[in-house]
């Protein structure tokens, strides 16, 4: 039957699991020789693995995929199932930790909120926003920090590093001005995070004739668009301040 469906359809059709079929498959092969039991092959034993792997969907590691083939009869070493896990793939899926962009526990000076959640102005250049977020890879975190123009909600500045140091938003702040260039009195929004609140920024800003403005501690209303953009890519956008 294999040759003409695959094993999971057909398994699914007769309403059983392909675990238990494989398992099956195993006593009737071991009924019908006479001796000692044979080294169930790899194949085999990959296919009873993928099952687990597929009911479970992809939460057990080696040592529970090991046990959970004990019990279900299939003989077979830890080092096998760590080895044939790792060669092909079979992978636990993992949580995703919560990480915390926004630390707002610091004696930097901190700007008065001169937007008061009137994100609509008048013309290109006069407002912009900024925020923290973050992107997992398999080789660890990384940071993006944004700049976002208010009138036309498109990003105009980005900086993307391994860390979260005042430069990262320092950096996208730079691609932002020469880009756009924009006019002295330019209101930069953001949050109070140490990045923003470092001296390194404030002098950029006034080095460019922008004012500093920042939302109230542990709002993410009171900068809720350029979080919100963050949300459109399936990251949550609303980072809790610390």
């Amino acid at each position: 039957m294999s040759r003409y469906f695959p094993v999971a359809i057909s398994c699914e059709m007769l309403e059983v699991s392909a675990s238990g079929f494989f398992a099956w498959c195993a006593r009737q092969d071991a009924g019908s020789r006479q001796g000692p039991a044979r080294r169930l092959s790899d194949e085999a034993l990959l296919a009873h693995m993928r099952a687990i792997h597929a009911e479970v969907k992809g939460e057990y590691g080696w040592p529970r995929m090991h046990k959970e083939l004990l019990a279900r009869g299939v003989r077979v070493g830890k080092e096998r199932v760590r080895h044939m896990r790792q060669q092909h793939g079979l992978r636990a899926r993992t949580k995703r930790k919560f990480v915390v962009t926004t630390d707002s526990r610091h004696q930097l000076p901190v700007a008065p909120d001169l937007v008061q959640r009137n994100f609509s102005p008048p013309a290109p250049d006069r407002l912009w926003s900024g925020d923290i977020t973050y992107i997992a890879t398999d080789e660890g975190w990384l940071y993006l920090a944004g700049v976002v123009d208010l009138f036309s909600r498109q990003i105009v500045g980005w900086s993307l590093q391994e860390h979260m140091p005042a430069s990262l938003v320092t950096d996208a702040l730079i691609m932002a001005c020469w880009r756009r260039r924009p006019a002295a009195g330019l209101i930069f929004h953001s949050d109070r995070g140490s990045q923003y609140c470092s001296g390194e920024f404030q002098k950029m800003l006034k080095d460019w004739g922008m004012r500093s403005s920042m939302s109230r501690k542990g709002d993410c209303w009171d900068n809720a668009p350029t979080e919100s953009l963050w949300g459109i890519g399936g990251r949550r956008a609303t980072d809790r301040a610390a």
